[in-house]
């Protein structure tokens, strides 16, 4: 089927929905099983959005979708609403890159799954949200989100061994702000968290605090090398470190 023939498809999927809704807001529909004919709906709103992302329309998917989810929370069913968000976040993510809307949609997400105490699918969209954050440098809303899922992490025995890496990329929002403010957080990570101290993130934080504290840019990259030939470092922190390195370099050529 070509991409004329799903959008076709999906529109009359629509369609179909918007009758349910119809018949289920009516006074007989109401009485015989109006939340049946909302559940069905849905499923049709749904199966729309899927058709129409398999015809690369996406901001048709996204419009069935949210259709889905404003039926689905009038119900109190947070949980499915919160899928649907995710899956609108992801569209905005890497079909229609809008970063900002990506946010909005994975926080909603977040909340309805605080409100339905699924902490850990919470912490899950609240980390992408703090990815996007650190790289819009909005680093306040970034490090909040890491600091709350690390201290999160660190109380449980299953995700105690993640904290480390919240922490360490916290302490390196802070350090783009200000390194007295990274030095800080720092202590206050290894008091939380004495684990962290021995972690390599740790010491790697360390060695680039004194690098900067000297003004060594060459001791800054030698210390970043080295922790990447053990633990490979991804796009997010090559870019952070990157960052921070810049700013070294920049107080170098102001003090020449």
């Amino acid at each position: 089927m070509d991409n004329s023939g799903k959008d076709k498809e999906a529109t009359a999927l629509m369609a179909e929905a918007e009758k349910k809704m119809k018949s289920s807001q009516s006074f007989f529909g109401a009485l015989f099983g109006g939340s049946s004919k909302m559940e069905e709906a849905c499923d049709l709103y749904v199966r729309a959005a899927n058709m129409y992302k398999m015809a690369k329309n996406w901001c048709e998917a996204i419009n069935c979708l949210n259709r889905a989810i404003e039926i689905y929370t009038d119900m109190g069913r947070f949980t499915i609403a919160a899928k649907h968000h995710i899956t609108i976040a992801e569209i905005y993510e890497t079909e229609l890159v809008d970063i900002d809307k990506a946010i909005a949609h994975y926080e909603q997400a977040a909340d309805y799954y605080k409100g339905e105490e699924s902490t850990s699918s919470a912490n899950k969209c609240l980390l992408k949200v703090a990815t996007y954050a650190a790289q819009l440098e909005q680093y306040p809303k970034a490090i909040e989100i890491y600091e709350q899922v690390g201290t999160h992490a660190m109380d449980s025995t299953l995700l105690k061994y993640s904290a480390k890496d919240h922490f360490f990329k916290a302490a390196l929002c802070h350090f783009c702000v200000d390194m007295l403010n990274a030095k800080l957080a720092v202590q206050k990570y290894e008091e939380m968290f004495p684990a962290f101290s021995d972690s390599r993130e740790c010491k790697l934080l360390k060695k680039l605090l004194d690098a900067y504290e000297e003004q060594n840019v060459d001791a800054y990259t030698d210390s970043v090398k080295e922790f990447d030939t053990i633990s490979r470092l991804d796009q997010w922190l090559t870019t952070m470190l990157l960052r921070i390195k810049k700013t070294i370099q920049d107080d170098e050529s102001d003090l020449r």
